[in-house]
């Protein structure tokens, strides 16, 4: 099969904990670069990122470069492309360009000559909101198209439906469990659950549950599709119960109720306790030290940070007294907050985008 340029859309600030997955999922290099990991494979390759992998939030194919120099020579060149070996010509298709340090300097005009191209040549559609979007980036006279082969990001599992207010997603709560070393062997708690998606990326992770396992993917209306070939990789996975259990704890009834609605929806439900009550109240679950993992308020959005202080040193206080031998990893806009648990962090993580907030991971060795 050809062998394709792949990149692996991050979170930035994330691109690490991805490329540490994508090479403990086999995938061929993985080498991070600015917004993610290039890696390169054939098109169950490009299947198998978007079905297995946590931390990406799109997975782009590089299908074909060429030199364009002036506009005719970029129409010319996109009619001789092979868009039937990589579309179909019943569904409907947008074009996204960019041209940067090149003589082609309008992306507008650009986007139209490959839009032409792919209706003189292949008859498909276009339309404004199209699932399949072509990337067409010309950057030093060079012309690449590429595919986006997820199509709604890979955060959208298709189990989460009730959120809580500035939700983790999925793929940044998976990254950040990884960075805190979790891999699926210990316990994971978290006494601010929010929507519950930490402590249900855990257990998903926990027993093998595959993340793409329940959502429809832009590649499946591609010419390139071959369903027999993914009906045999998703079949290969295989859950399996887990060794512990995960719980989740907020002094919010209505998000204590999501989190099990969703954990339910997810099919971990087994494995997952959520109850009400504030941070002065969390305990330890049954069994052995693991992972403390939080996303707690950061003040951002409620103006006066005051009481946050004091609701961070109880926090802190709770976990060191009572979490002997847990790893602790908080996630926060505010260094200063970080501070006030007085917990022992190393080194604070990279700053990574979330909700127009710029955030980073603290995390503990054990307490």
């Amino acid at each position: 099969m050809t062998t394709l340029g792949i990149f692996l859309v991050a979170t930035p600030g994330l691109e690490q904990p991805l490329a540490d997955e994508a090479r403990a999922a086999g995938f061929a290099d993985p080498v991070v670069v600015p917004g993610g990991v290039e890696t390169r494979g054939d098109w169950p390759e490009v299947w198998r990122a978007n079905l297995v992998l946590r931390c990406a939030t799109r997975v782009l194919v590089r299908v074909g470069e060429f030199r364009a120099m002036h506009l005719a020579q970029l129409d010319k060149r996109a009619h001789k492309f092979p868009w039937d070996q990589i579309l179909r010509p019943d569904q409907s298709v947008r074009v996204e360009a960019t041209c940067r340090k090149s003589r082609i300097y309008h992306a507008g005009a650009a986007a139209q000559r490959i839009e032409r191209a792919i209706t003189d040549v292949l008859g498909a559609p276009l339309t404004d909101d199209a699932a399949i979007v072509v990337k067409l980036r010309i950057e030093d006279d060079l012309a690449v198209i590429s595919l986006d082969s997820s199509g709604e990001s890979l955060h959208k599992r298709g189990h989460k439906e009730a959120v809580a207010k500035a939700p983790m997603r999925e793929t940044m709560a998976a990254a950040f469990l990884r960075e805190c070393g979790y891999r699926g062997t210990e316990p994971v708690y978290d006494p601010m659950c929010g929507s519950g998606t930490f402590v249900i990326e855990a257990a998903e992770i926990a027993t093998g549950l595959l993340p793409g396992r329940s959502r429809h993917f832009a590649f499946e209306d591609f010419a390139s599709f071959d369903l027999d070939i993914w009906a045999r990789m998703k079949a290969e996975s295989a859950a399996h119960a887990p060794r512990f259990r995960f719980s989740g704890s907020d002094r919010d009834a209505g998000a204590v109720r999501m989190s099990a609605a969703n954990a339910a929806r997810a099919g971990v439900d087994d494995w997952c306790d959520f109850t009400l009550g504030p941070i002065a109240d969390a305990v330890p679950p049954e069994g052995p030290p693991g992972l403390v993992m939080i996303n707690p308020p950061y003040g951002a959005r409620i103006g006066n940070k005051g009481p946050l202080y004091g609701l961070h040193a109880n926090m802190g206080e709770v976990l060191r007294g009572r979490f002997k031998g847990w790893r602790v990893g908080i996630v926060t806009s505010e260094p200063s907050l970080a501070r006030a648990t007085g917990l022992p962090f190393r080194e604070p993580g990279p700053i990574v985008a979330h909700g127009g907030l710029k955030v980073r991971l603290y995390q503990t060795d054990p307490l």
